[in-house]
């Protein structure tokens, strides 16, 4: 039942859980790329299963890699991945994950045939003009400037000018492949400043681990020497952007949740929560373990602050700040986030129009949103076929009774457990 409305539960006590989450998508699917052109066969320990995280094993496998799973826990699954040569002929279904839209047609540019791209109706919107002239400048040829689209080959590299400034992923995309195109390649940025910059650096990270050599020395350039792709073991840290909506419980409901695991150096997004939350409120602290992760653990006292904060770096923690500060005792402003516009849906216009319809009092700006204190009501949210949306109406309905959230199940995208996890939470107190 995608389509059914789910009623969100409301939080009629403090909190008290502890939230083991799943792999990173981000990790999980950069892992994938790499172990799939690498130069033997390697492992992806804890990967995410989710819809994201298959859709891209369906590429890979569409392509000419060998991806088979070990037993699944609630750690994830183990990925045994053997490379093999990049064939042509394959139809890729994308769905709506921005990274098998984006990381695997530079990909596909190497294979000894066309290889074509479609999603999900959603996904025909998404920005992609452009990594697929990039890929033209680089020597493939490229049938469509949006999904559907169709990628021929060969692509032997070079140097590159983009606009990346509505995603980081075209230049995470092209960089995955660099070493494998026979002159490697040099992207330079031009515009509007690129958001989401962790995630180049965790491409740049997780490439540096495999061997390759990324020069990152001169800011909006990234040049890539062509050379081989190590095999290696790759284990996936869990996801801390899906941390959000259950940190948030515990400033929205009062009282503790607390997420094991938690790396102590790390390259992901999602790791700003621990500022952002604090800024809004919440006690927020870490105990350190013996293997490289902390628990962390937020509280709050069902009191809300409002915040002014650029987001740009961290875009896809917007939903869940903002479902925050439509609860919140104060104005909020959120800045940086023009390039949300392009993501699964427009979130900006999503959210000023979900909080609105609530009662709210939120708007637009040129990059961003204002959201003022209102007393909200029950009524559907809608997720728009977005994951992130959905989870932002479970946490309003925490606060606000009669809340239904249209089509949860979209959460599948990178939680598919997100519902009975979030019960699990309101439970364990």
């Amino acid at each position: 039942m995608p389509n059914a409305h789910w009623p969100a539960p409301v939080a009629a006590a403090p909190v008290a859980a502890s939230v083991s989450l799943p792999g990173s998508k981000s990790v999980t699917n950069r892992a994938l790329v790499l172990a799939a052109l690498a130069d033997g066969p390697g492992t992806v320990r804890r990967a995410l299963r989710s819809r994201d995280a298959d859709l891209m094993v369906a590429a890979l496998r569409d392509l000419g890699a060998t991806l088979t799973a070990g037993a699944e826990t609630a750690s994830g699954v183990d990925w045994q991945v053997t490379p093999g040569p990049i064939r042509g002929g394959a139809a890729i279904d994308a769905g709506l994950a921005g990274t098998v839209m984006r990381f695997v047609p530079p990909m596909a540019a190497l294979a000894d045939g066309p290889v074509s791209f479609d999603g999900d109706p959603h996904a025909r919107k998404r920005p992609m003009g452009p990594i697929l002239d990039a890929l033209r400048a680089l020597g493939a040829r490229v049938d469509g400037d949006a999904l559907p689209f169709t990628v021929h080959g060969p692509l032997t590299g070079g140097e590159v000018t983009l606009d990346a400034s509505s995603s980081s992923q075209f230049v995470s995309g092209l960089l995955l492949t660099a070493a494998r195109f026979d002159k490697g390649v040099t992207i330079r940025h031009v515009g509007p400043p690129v958001p989401s910059q962790p995630h180049i650096t965790m491409t740049v990270h997780m490439l540096r681990a495999a061997g390759v050599r990324v020069d990152d020395s001169e800011p909006d350039v990234w040049h890539v020497e062509p050379g081989p792709v190590a095999a290696r073991e790759w284990v996936v840290e869990p996801d801390l952007s899906n941390a959000a909506p259950f940190l948030a419980a515990a400033i929205v409901a009062g009282g503790t949740v607390t997420v094991p695991g938690w790396p102590l150096e790390t390259t992901q997004p999602g790791d700003a929560l621990r500022a952002l939350l604090a800024d809004m409120g919440a006690v927020v602290g870490m105990a350190t373990g013996d293997d490289g992760t902390a628990e962390l653990t937020v509280t709050g006292n069902g009191e809300i602050a409002g915040i002014d904060t650029d987001l740009r770096e961290v875009g896809e923690l917007t939903p869940t700040i903002a479902a925050l500060a439509a609860l919140a005792g104060s104005p909020s402003r959120i800045r940086g986030v023009a390039h949300l516009r392009g993501h699964e849906t427009n979130r900006l216009a999503a959210l000023v129009t979900e909080i609105n319809r609530l009662g709210g009092d939120a708007e637009e700006t040129g990059d961003g949103l204002i959201i003022r204190p209102r007393p909200l009501h029950g009524g559907t949210f809608h997720s728009y076929a977005d994951h992130r949306m959905a989870t932002a109406g479970a946490v309003i309905g925490l606060a606000v009774p009669g809340i239904e959230v249209e089509n949860i199940a979209t959460t599948g995208k990178t939680l598919p457990e997100f519902v009975e996890m979030w019960t699990s939470m309101l439970d364990a107190r």
